[in-house]
């Protein structure tokens, strides 16, 4: 029997830990929090007392009973009890609510803490244990009780009063209000456009140099007649300028860095980012991935020195300190690096090994020499005027720190030796009509840093925030690739000036993180009503809260209370706010054939057209938003067209007819009861033919899935296997029964022997 039992809080990290302690060490896990805050309480009773101290009524998750129940039972086992897990608030929290299930004395209780889980880090804090941090422990709670007043009280009023409405969070809504601004900046730009001027030259060895005219044209007769200038004209080099530059690697990661560079170099989102590391943690790769810190140990900086001057000789090595800037630093102990910088290989994960290379590369880069670049511009004169165009080039002399970390930015071609009065032969020359564009949609990454510099959330939120956004269907992930634009280019060839129309992609939102109607119409309700829940500045202020609270400079319970005061009586006076004009319609025009009104506005189920008044006497009828426009974009002529459905494609082979329309799952086709999705088909341009192979596909799967029809009975082949249902209740057909050879009587017997359909809104028996 083990002496000593150490808890920490995943499954990875403990089999990672107990080879290290040896037999006199039982290591078990937790399997993560063990415990929350009650939905509701037994006796009635609210599961946050707000008028008594912010008491929380806690239970353990269902889940987690047998793992309470076998930590107990080696708790009894053990004659010491040692918490290790992780290093932060959330691991401080833990720690806690094992000391309290267990009852254990937090004050007396070994807890460990390290911040890489390797040999030397964990026998070390064997050597020196500290007791539970209860300032950590009292954050953590503050921030919790926080979200969850928010939620419990703020959420019913989303439901009663916001169309669509599911849920409000505390970090969340300012970041879905960032990225509805940001959408109404791009819809509110104005495009604008001028005529950008490059030429090829020619060497006297034929090498070919790309240069620009610094100069705009804001129309094309004026770019077509600069063009017309260069017939004829002569062209020599009049100055040569090289300066040399200097390029410093930034400092090792931090959890925000980390998230933005995965995005921006390996294409992972905030959430991949952190379980990839989170894995790569717990089997001992890297340190912990949750700080704001940028700084490295004296242990980690000796052996990078020795590894750089080895692998790369002295030149490349140049010892660097890095200052963290956020002030008052959460978890603020070392930056994200690996525990053995040796170590090329960590994974045999595709992504895990990914980030790790990306992590051990940039802490590498980190104790680098800075690249020295030179830079040079090349003048080149034109004789039949005064215009000049400019030829730019960079040289890598000494690449420094990018011979392990590169550069994410596109360098300019180098430019081949010229000599000052040296002659030159014009190639070609084009303008190209060149638009202004709008702001940038935010990425995952940029998201992140955009958050980081307001003070919103901490690095263990950020992940977290992004995916919840999504989750409630404020914000989705663009697919589209953009729309195409005709853009107008003059070309100079041969001494002959062409138009030509060509089509590049605009708008493209790919990846980025765009609003939904239903993101909008929240984030205008909060803005509107509740704005502390989404002002960037309180919310930051309370972020700068919970620091001071887990310093011991701030009693938790006075933060709360500054907090929930004013937010409770904004909550008492919502019962004011009136749903019809949260969501109002907005009139884009009449139908002609009608003469109703027709509107765009935000319904149960999303955004919608309505034509007609809830006034008339007849009924409105509605129709889906056109794809690629918004309640706010979409025209009346775009709105008419959506009206003309449902559309006849015509009749399947039996002679019934095909619809097409658009329904809240998108596009589909329907025969009779039946109804097909088309996606991607458009329904104003799917044909009878194609209608009708679909149509064929879906009876053949239907067919698949009826094993045998009896009437009222039928033997169907489910997601979990065969069944039988009469529609009002199901049976499954046990495994030794083949289901093709069952008959009515054994498929009415087998329904009888089921329970009945239980309803949805069935209440639960105490």
């Amino acid at each position: 029997m083990a002496k000593n039992l150490v808890i920490v809080e995943s499954p990875a990290k403990a089999k990672t830990i107990s080879p290290y302690l040896g037999k006199d060490f039982k290591v078990l896990s937790s399997v993560g929090h063990i415990r929350n805050i009650v939905k509701k309480t037994k006796d009635g009773t609210p599961p946050i007392d707000t008028a008594n101290g912010f008491k929380a009524t806690y239970e353990i998750d269902s889940e987690k009973k047998k793992v309470v129940a076998e930590l107990r039972k080696a708790v009894k086992e053990a004659k010491t009890v040692w918490l290790a897990t992780d290093e932060d608030r959330e691991g401080e929290a833990i720690a806690w609510h094992l000391c309290e299930v267990l009852k254990l004395d937090p004050k007396k209780t070994n807890r460990l803490a390290f911040h890489e889980i390797t040999k030397e880090a964990v026998l070390a804090a064997i050597k020196n244990p500290r007791t539970v941090d209860m300032d950590l422990v009292k954050a953590q709670q503050a921030r919790q009780i926080l979200d969850r007043l928010v939620g419990f009280e703020l959420s019913p009023v989303v439901w009663q009063k916001v169309p669509g409405g599911k849920s409000a969070g505390r970090v969340q809504s300012p970041a879905v209000r960032l990225i509805v601004e940001r959408e109404r900046e791009i819809e509110a730009f104005e495009s604008s456009a001028v005529f950008k001027v490059t030429a090829e030259f020619k060497l006297t060895d034929n090498t070919l140099i790309k240069a620009e005219l610094p100069k705009r044209f804001d129309t094309e007769k004026q770019a077509q007649a600069f063009l017309e200038s260069l017939l004829g004209a002569t062209f020599s080099v009049s100055d040569i300028t090289t300066s040399p530059s200097t390029r410093n690697p930034s400092a090792p990661f931090t959890t925000s860095t980390l998230q933005q560079e995965a995005n921006s170099r390996l294409g992972f989102g905030s959430r991949a980012t952190m379980a990839a590391a989170q894995r790569l943690y717990q089997e001992g790769k890297i340190t912990y991935m949750r700080t704001d810190s940028v700084n490295l140990s004296s242990q980690a900086l000796g052996q990078m020195t020795t590894y750089i001057k080895n692998e790369f000789g002295e030149s490349y090595h140049q010892y660097r300190t890095f200052k963290t800037k956020t002030s008052g630093a959460q978890e603020a102990h070392e930056a994200i690096r690996p525990t053995d910088v040796k170590t090329a290989k960590a994974s045999s994960d595709e992504y895990d090994q990914k980030l790790y290379d990306l992590i051990r590369r940039r802490t590498l880069a980190s104790q680098m020499a800075a690249a020295q670049l030179e830079k040079t511009t090349i003048t080149i004169t034109i004789s039949t005027i005064q215009e000049k165009f400019e030829a730019k080039g960079e040289v890598i002399l000494f690449d420094g720190f990018l011979k392990v970390y590169g550069t994410n930015k596109k360098e300019d071609d180098i430019l081949p030796p010229l000599k000052s009065g040296e002659k030159l032969t014009l190639n070609t020359a084009n303008a190209r009509q060149s638009f202004a564009r709008p702001p940038a949609r935010y990425t995952e990454g940029s998201l992140v840093k955009k958050l980081e510099d307001l003070g919103i959330g901490r690095p263990s939120t950020y992940a977290t925030i992004i995916s919840t956004v999504q989750a409630r269907g404020y914000v989705e992930k663009g697919e589209s690739e953009g729309t195409p634009r005709d853009v107008i280019v003059l070309n100079l060839a041969q001494n002959r000036i062409k138009r030509e129309i060509v089509q590049e992609k605009t708008g493209s939102d790919r990846g980025k993180l765009v609003p939904t109607a239903s993101g909008k119409v929240i984030s205008d309700f909060l803005t509107g009503h509740f704005d502390q829940v989404v002002d960037y500045g309180f919310t930051a202020n309370v972020e700068e809260d919970f620091d001071s609270i887990a310093t011991g400079k701030l009693e938790r319970d006075k933060m709360l209370r500054n907090f929930y005061a004013p937010f409770h009586e904004l909550i008492e006076k919502s019962g004011n706010i009136k749903r019809s004009e949260v969501a109002q319609a907005r009139e884009i025009g009449t139908d002609p054939k009608t003469n109703k009104p027709i509107y765009a506005r935000f319904g149960r189920f999303g955004p919608m057209l309505q034509r007609g008044s809830q006034d008339d006497e007849e009924k409105p009828t509605f129709a889906p938003l056109p794809e690629g426009t918004t309640l706010d974009t979409v025209n009346l002529e775009q709105a008419l067209e959506m009206f003309k459905l449902p559309r006849a494609v015509g009749t399947t082979e039996a002679g019934e007819p095909i619809k097409a329309n658009i329904g809240r799952f998108g596009p589909y086709i329907q025969v009779g009861k039946l109804f097909i999705s088309i996606k991607p088909k458009d329904p104003f341009e799917i044909t009878e033919t194609e209608a009708r192979e679909l149509y064929a596909d879906k009876l053949k799967a239907e067919a698949a899935k009826n094993i045998a029809d009896f009437g009222a009975v039928k033997v169907l082949n489910g997601r979990f296997g065969p069944y039988v249902t009469d529609g009002s209740k199901n049976a499954k057909i046990p495994k030794d029964i083949d289901p093709k050879t069952l008959t009515e009587a054994q498929a009415k017997a087998l329904l009888d022997k089921a329970p009945a359909k239980k309803s949805r809104f069935a209440k639960k028996k105490k």
